[in-house]
């Protein structure tokens, strides 16, 4: 542990009380979605091993059928998760999150008031320390860009080292690229990390947000996705509601729009 009290890199704040059953919020014949709890893994990884519950196998279990994840989404992070039922059209929709012809909102808390615009900002690739170890460590950054929205702001009396009060907003984030830890490493470089973010995060906010508010978990949120569907070529929009905790948290700071 750091002096901050901080959970070592890569060992994001999560939540512990994940449901029996995943809140499916989307379904046809190919494709499925639902609103993944923070905390829970897509599938097992060399990252934690000795979790013992995945969405992968929990959504299997839940609707008696083979499920295949169609993107990423952070153990961390709350919200949409896309899965196809037929992996027929595979290619399709995961050409789509490659080729960034997705539409994705996000949610997040984060230190400071913060107003809107544009962040184009190269990342270079993020590895993993065991996965991508043989991997070229000297390459270019990649180009990333995210545009932001401030929708409500709050200051509290609390104190935060070094300053007598607190600020925080709720932001929401649409990434046009890719790029893994995305949002939360361009929100660091914007100098407004996100809330519970032990990696790119402040560790001295994430504690106070403990301490004050039992906030156990990285307050970063996929609140909507849009595709094209692989086979009738309609337009979908995935909509995937925040949970009651995430909603009280917000309330509390008066933060709720």
């Amino acid at each position: 542990m750091s002096e901050n009290n901080e959970l070592s890199e890569g060992q994001d704040l999560v939540i512990d009380n994940i449901t029996p059953e995943l809140e499916i919020i989307y379904r046809d014949q190919q494709l499925i979605a639902i609103n993944k709890p923070s905390g829970l893994l897509v599938h097992r990884s060399w990252l934690d091993s000795h979790a013992t519950e995945f969405a992968v196998q929990k959504l299997r279990d839940q609707i008696g059928q083979h499920v295949y994840p169609a993107h990423r989404l952070d153990r961390a992070t709350s919200g949409v998760l896309l899965f196809l039922l037929d992996k027929t059209y595979a290619t399709d929709l995961m050409e789509q999150f490659a080729q960034q012809k997705t539409e994705k909102r996000y949610l997040a808390v984060v230190r400071g008031h913060i107003g809107s615009g544009k962040l184009n900002y190269p990342l270079k690739k993020k590895l993993d320390r065991i996965a991508d170890k043989q991997a070229n460590l000297d390459c270019e950054a990649q180009p990333a860009e995210t545009y932001y929205q401030g929708l409500a702001h709050c200051e509290l009396p609390i104190a935060v080292r070094p300053y007598p009060q607190s600020r925080y907003s709720l932001v929401e984030l649409r990434p046009k690229t890719g790029r893994r830890h995305q949002l939360r490493r361009h929100l660091k470089h914007l100098h407004h990390p996100i809330i519970g973010d032990t990696t790119h995060g402040d560790g001295k906010h994430n504690k106070m947000f403990r301490e004050e508010f039992a906030n156990h978990r990285l307050l970063l949120h996929a609140a909507y996705l849009a595709f094209i569907h692989p086979l009738t070529g309609e337009k979908i929009e995935i909509h995937a509601p925040l949970d009651k905790k995430f909603n009280a948290l917000l309330t509390k700071l008066n933060l709720a729009v």
